[in-house]
């Protein structure tokens, strides 16, 4: 029986970068693949191949043992191949049922048939476990259930290949959970799934099988399920053994960098807030989704002014109102979402580089050219960011050199204090302990560091202590020797004790 979706040789080249080269992969009735590897490794450019968004330069393409070329994506999805992005391709406008039939609406004598487009719509979100009216409005559903809707809307096209590109990135432990149900009811019914993940552990539960990329060429393969592992999955991707968990040495904090005092966020201003963050000190916060931790950053930020309460930066009282405000002050924040808030992607890697601190490297109002350059080249030296030169656009680089990127932005302000919201979400395990090392570095030389993260290991391995926060308040602080999964999922459920000096 020939393989569903078969890919024999393909390459494909951008501008100054060789994205795959003489990659071959196939995917069996039934199976769920997982494809796995660093960012830049070649894992994106494969999918948009294969959901027929862009051509291969090179290679051919095969669905059940007969060669296809795709001119868009109609002709992928003709043959059954459909592709549910990590940002979701929805419209918060329309009910459930407009959305999944979007462009494809049922029509009786030339007007939308809403009966049969109801009825359909219904038999597609039972398959995937929703048990919802399909004229409810997609904006009253969480981020999982959306997720959910996504995968029916795919299913309505007939799709016989769901190719998932970082399906649970957004979505808390709970919608995981049905997720993965959702992903096991599939392969039981038949449909394949290409799932691409850097959550390793996700990889070990659910695929069949493994394929491993590596500078855009096949690294290797994991085919007896038995043998997917941690780190043999690992030393395929980056090529080396990397200690992910191993806990650097603290260094000896220094004097008071923030203290906030009794600081009430808008999104909830019953609960107080307390916390100082010393010299080098490197501090986590955790805690359940809607806890309040990306709240706490904007509002230290001046994003989102803070109800009540006052801050004190180094001594000096500022209690920011702005953005402006908290830089000045020696703040710097680096977001969740590197793409919309962090980058401006159609933009060089200087201009990024440089945007944060163009008043003081300009000259009368102007830019002074000479002045970027060598900031952005001694950025890119100092943080190792993997780029062809520091004239290459960011958006042709991979995710983790993108957060450098970001990173450098800011340190090239000299900040005394650095918040970082998920500072590794989509980015390999490489790229992972690439910025673990420079956090440390960081610390090393006496910068604050107060970041958010919602990975436990995460927490547990960078952190000097920890902050955990539960229904927007601070539910205690565990120090170096406390920290624990039980400790801190205790405090975040709410129903543990923990020492509240922060």
């Amino acid at each position: 029986m020939p393989p569903l979706v078969e890919v024999r040789g393909i390459s494909k080249r951008f501008p100054g970068v060789r994205a795959l080269d003489d990659v071959s992969l196939a995917v069996a009735p039934g199976e769920v693949l997982a494809l796995i590897g660093e960012n830049g490794a070649g894992k994106s450019t494969l999918l948009t191949i294969l959901a027929g968004v862009q051509p291969p330069d090179a290679g051919e393409l095969f669905v059940d043992g007969k060669p296809v070329r795709f001119r868009g994506v109609p002709d992928a999805l003709a043959a059954g191949i459909a592709l549910i992005h990590q940002e979701l391709n929805l419209a918060d406008n329309l009910d459930l049922a407009g959305n999944i039939f979007l462009g494809r609406e049922p029509r009786r004598a030339g007007w939308l048939d809403l009966a049969a487009m109801h009825r359909e719509a219904a038999r597609w979100l039972a398959m995937v476990g929703l048990d919802l009216d399909p004229a409810t409005p997609l904006s009253r559903l969480p981020i999982g259930h959306q997720q959910l809707v996504e995968i029916a809307k795919a299913l309505s096209t007939q799709a016989r290949l769901l190719i998932m590109d970082e399906p649970t990135s957004s979505l808390s432990a709970r919608e995981t959970e049905t997720l993965f149900r959702v992903v096991k009811d599939l392969r039981g019914r038949g449909v394949s799934v290409i799932w691409i993940s850097h959550r390793l552990g996700e990889v070990r539960e659910l695929a069949d099988r493994v394929v491993v990329l590596r500078d855009g060429r096949n690294a290797g393969e994991i085919t007896d399920r038995g043998e997917i592992e941690h780190e043999r999955m690992i030393r395929l991707m980056v090529g080396r053994d990397i200690d992910r968990l191993a806990r650097r040495p603290s260094h000896p904090p220094g004097d008071v960098v923030l203290a906030a005092s009794d600081l009430r966020t808008p999104a909830h201003p019953a609960h107080a807030i307390s916390l100082e963050i010393k010299a080098g000190e490197i501090v986590g916060i955790a805690g359940l989704v809607g806890a309040g931790r990306t709240e706490l950053l904007t509002t230290l930020f001046g994003i989102t002014p803070a109800v009540a309460g006052s801050v004190a930066v180094s001594g000096r009282p500022v209690t920011p109102r702005t953005p402006i405000e908290a830089i000045r002050a020696g703040m710097a924040l680096v977001p969740e979402d590197r793409k919309q808030e962090g980058l401006i992607l159609e933009m060089a890697v200087r201009e990024n580089v440089s945007l944060a601190a163009l008043w003081p490297e300009s000259r009368a109002g102007f830019i002074d050219a000479a002045a970027e350059r060598r900031l952005a080249r001694e950025m890119i030296a100092a943080l190792g960011i993997r780029t062809p030169g520091d004239r290459q656009i960011v958006r042709f680089l991979s995710g983790g050199n993108q957060q450098k990127v970001v990173l450098a932005k800011w340190l090239a302000m000299q900040p005394k204090l650095l918040l970082l919201d998920e500072p590794t979400r989509g980015i390999d395990v490489g790229a992972k302990a690439e910025i673990y090392d420079l956090v440390h570095r960081l610390a090393g030389e006496g910068l604050a560091v107060l970041f958010v993260s919602s990975e436990m290991e995460e927490i547990l391995s960078l952190s000097d202590r920890a902050l955990v926060m539960h229904e927007g308040r601070l539910a205690g602080g565990l120090s170096r020797s406390e920290l624990s999964e039980e400790n801190v999922m205790r405090l975040a459920a709410g129903n543990g004790s923990g020492r509240m000096s922060a």
